[in-house]
C-alpha cells in the first residue's frame, strides 16, 4: 500500500495513488474541477500535455460509469492497456474483438464492474447502445480528439455530428470535449454543436517550444530527406508521405542505406499495419514513413523528429501531426519540404473533394495560411501560435530565428513574370512562362510564337530555379493562380493589379540552400541533460527493461512506463518500495507490479 496521505482531497488523492503524479500539470486541475462540479468543459491543449488526465481523474472521483468516445481502434486499446496497469476498471467494445468478448464486457458494465468504457462514435450512436447505456449510472462522457465534430475544422467527421444528441440522453453527466487542434472558429462551432454554448472553454496554449520549426524548398527531396535521417542516426522519427506508393518507396530507400524503417498507410493488410505500429512503440531507433492514416492517437514519448516530404493539408494537420515528436519534451525537430508542385495537388485535393463551395472556400484559405507559414521571413513559430490566436516573441529556435532571412525588392522580376504570363494568354505552365523569360527557342515556344512576346528573353540574368523561386512566392502571396482543375496554368490574380499599376511592391526571399556543415545532432538524452554517466548507464538498462515487459505485455512501451518517469527513477535511484512509490508516475497498481523489478536493476547498477 502506499503510504497515508496527510489530507484528503480525492481529486489529487487520485492522481497520487492511482497515476503516480504528485501534482497537476497546466490546465489540468481547472478542467477537473469543472467537471467535478457537474460543468461541460471544452479543453484544448498541447499534444502530450496530458488532456486525458482532465477526464480519467474527475471519473473515478465521481465514480458511476464515465463513456469515453474515441475515433480509433488501437488508440482505444493502448489507453484501456494503460488504465488496466494503473488498476482501473476500463474496457472497450469495438469492432476488432470477438461477439463473445464484448458480450461478456457488456455483462460487466451493466454490473457496475467498470468505471470507463471507450467506444467508436458509430457504435456509441446507435439506437440499442444509448437504450442501454441510458438505463445505467452514467456520471461523465468524454469525447477526444472533438475537432472531428466541427465542419469548420479540417478533420470533420459525420459520425461525429450525432454526438450533439449526448447532452439530451445523459442530462446529468458533464461533458468533456478534448482537442490539440482548433482555432477559434472550430472551437465555437464545437461550442455551439455539442453545448449549445453551455460550456467552459479552456485553451491551454498551443505552443511546443522544444520542437524546432524548419521549411525547406522541395529540390531533390529523396537526397534531402537522407541527409536529415542521417543526422538522426539511431532515433525514432515519423516521415510523412503524400500517397500509399510513396511511404513504400521512401521506406526501401531509407532501409537501404541501413536506416530501420516501415511503411504504414491505410492499403496495407491491417496485421501488417499492426506489426509495423508495434514495433514502432516498442523498438527504439525505429523510422516509420506513413501517411496521415498513422498518428492519431500515437502515444510514443521519444519520437525525436517530423518529416513531411509533401505539403500538408493545413496549418491544423500540419500541427497535429508535428506534435507527435518530442512529447517527453526534449528537443525534436519538424521539417517539412514543400514545392510549386505541393500547391498545385493540394488545390487540386480541394477542388475534387465531395464537398460544398463553402466548405472549399474556407480549405482554399486554410491552405493560404500553411502557405503563409512556409514561405514567411519571421518567426515561424510566431505565424502557427497566432493562427490559433495565442500572441508570442520570436521564438529562437525555428530556421528564420537561427538563420535570418532578408527580404529584397522582386517588384521588376514580378512585372516580367506578370507580362510573361498575360502575354501568353494565362493557360501555361510555369516551365513554359520561365522558358519566355529565358528567351528559350523551344518548338512549344516557336509554335506558339511566344518568341515575339515583348517579355521574351527579358529574364536571362535569372537560371530556372531563382524563377521557380519567385513563382512559388508569387503563387503563396496570393499574386499568382495556379489553374489546379486543369493542367497548372498560371494567372495573373487580383492581388497583383496593385503591383502593375505601382501601388504595392513585391518582396521576397532567397532561398535557403542547406548549409554543407552538419547541424548539432538532437539526442533523446538532451532531455536528461543533468543526468551523470552513472545515471545515464541507469536509464539505458531502466529503457531495457521497459522494452522486454512492453513485448511481454503486448504493450506500448509508454504504457508501462513514459521516458520521464524512468528518468526520474534514475535520478533519484530508490532503493526500497517506499522510495519507489516517491517517483513521478508510479501509482498503487505499478508499485505492486514494477517496484520488485525494477528495484533490482536499480540495485545492479550501485556503485557502477
Amino acid at each position: 500500500m502506499l503510504p497515508q496521505r496527510a489530507h484528503s482531497d480525492p481529486k489529487t488523492d487520485v492522481l497520487k495513488e492511482v497515476f503516480g503524479f504528485d501534482g497537476f500539470r497546466p490546465g489540468q486541475e481547472e478542467a477537473v474541477d469543472h467537471l467535478l462540479a457537474g460543468r461541460n468543459v471544452l479543453m484544448v491543449m498541447p499534444t502530450g500535455a496530458g488532456k486525458s488526465m482532465c477526464f480519467q481523474v474527475p471519473a473515478l472521483v465521481r465514480g458511476g460509469l464515465t463513456i469515453v468516445v474515441s475515433p480509433l481502434v488501437a488508440l482505444m486499446h493502448d489507453q484501456v492497456s494503460a488504465l488496466k496497469l494503473a488498476g482501473v476498471a476500463a474496457e472497450t467494445i469495438n469492432s476488432s474483438k470477438e461477439r463473445e468478448e464484448n458480450v461478456d464486457t457488456w455483462r460487466r458494465v451493466a454490473a457496475g464492474d467498470i468505471r470507463l468504457l471507450y467506444l467508436a462514435p458509430e457504435r456509441l450512436m446507435t439506437e440499442r447502445m444509448l437504450a442501454a447505456l441510458s438505463k445505467l449510472d452514467v456520471r461523465l462522457i468524454a469525447i477526444d480528439e472533438a475537432h472531428c465534430i466541427s465542419q469548420w475544422g479540417p478533420a470533420f467527421r459525420p459520425e461525429y455530428e450525432a454526438l450533439a444528441q449526448l447532452r439530451d440522453v445523459f442530462p446529468d453527466a458533464p461533458i468533456a470535449a478534448l482537442t490539440a487542434t482548433a482555432d477559434e472558429a472550430t472551437r465555437s462551432d464545437i461550442e455551439q454543436r455539442l453545448f449549445a454554448g453551455r460550456v467552459e472553454t479552456l485553451v491551454q496554449g498551443f505552443d511546443r517550444p522544444n520542437i524546432q520549426l524548419t521549411v525547406e524548398i522541395k529540390q531533390d527531396w529523396k537526397k534531402q530527406l537522407l541527409a536529415f535521417v542521417e543526422r538522426h542516426e539511431g532515433e525514432s522519427g515519423i516521415v510523412y508521405c503524400l500517397s500509399r506508393k510513396k511511404t513504400e518507396e521512401v521506406a526501401e530507400a531509407l532501409r537501404s542505406e541501413g536506416v530501420n524503417a516501415r511503411a504504414y498507410h491505410a492499403g496495407m493488410a491491417k496485421e501488417d499495419r499492426d506489426a509495423n505500429q508495434n514495433a514502432f512503440m516498442t523498438e527504439q531507433g525505429l523510422v516509420m514513413v506513413a501517411t496521415i492514416a498513422f498518428g492519431l492517437g500515437i502515444d510514443k514519448a521519444d519520437v525525436r523528429f517530423v518529416f513531411h516530404t509533401d505539403l500538408p493539408g493545413s496549418l491544423e494537420a500540419y500541427y497535429q501531426e508535428i506534435g507527435r515528436a518530442g512529447r517527453d519534451g526534449a528537443a525534436s525537430e519538424a521539417h517539412m519540404l514543400f514545392g510549386l508542385a505541393d500547391i498545385r495537388m493540394r488545390r487540386m485535393f480541394i477542388e475534387q473533394e465531395d464537398a460544398g463551395e463553402d466548405r472549399k472556400r474556407r480549405e482554399h484559405q486554410r491552405l493560404n495560411a500553411l502557405l503563409g507559414y512556409s514561405e514567411t521571413p519571421t518567426c515561424r513559430r510566431q505565424v502557427l501560435l497566432s493562427y490559433f490566436g495565442e500572441p508570442s516573441d520570436p521564438c529562437g529556435n525555428c530556421d528564420t530565428c537561427i538563420d535570418p532571412v532578408s527580404l529584397t525588392d522582386g517588384t521588376e522580376d514580378a512585372l516580367k513574370i506578370f507580362a510573361a504570363i498575360k502575354g501568353s494568354g494565362e493557360r501555361f505552365g510555369t516551365a513554359h512562362v520561365i522558358d519566355i523569360l529565358r528567351g528559350a527557342e523551344t518548338e512549344k515556344i516557336l509554335t506558339a510564337r511566344h518568341d515575339k512576346l515583348t517579355a521574351y528573353g527579358s529574364g536571362t540574368a535569372r537560371d530556372k530555379r531563382e524563377w521557380q523561386s519567385l513563382i512559388r512566392q508569387l503563387v503563396a502571396g496570393g499574386f499568382l493562380d495556379l489553374d489546379i482543375a486543369g493542367y497548372g496554368g498560371l494567372s495573373v490574380a487580383t492581388r497583383a493589379e496593385a503591383v502593375i499599376r505601382g501601388d504595392e511592391a513585391f518582396h521576397y526571399h532567397a532561398d535557403h540552400v542547406q548549409s554543407a556543415k552538419p547541424k548539432r545532432k538532437i539526442k533523446a538524452a538532451e532531455a536528461a541533460a543533468e543526468l551523470t554517466a552513472p545515471e545515464t548507464s541507469l536509464l539505458a538498462a531502466l529503457k531495457e527493461l521497459r522494452l522486454r515487459l512492453a513485448k511481454e505485455r503486448q504493450v506500448p512501451a509508454y504504457v508501462i512506463f513514459p521516458d520521464r518517469t524512468l528518468i526520474d527513477m534514475a535520478k533519484k535511484h530508490p532503493r526500497t518500495r517506499d522510495e519507489f512509490a516517491d517517483v513521478n508516475g508510479v501509482g498503487a497498481a505499478k508499485l505492486d507490479d514494477f517496484s520488485e523489478t525494477f528495484l533490482a536493476v536499480i540495485a545492479a547498477h550501485e556503485g557502477v
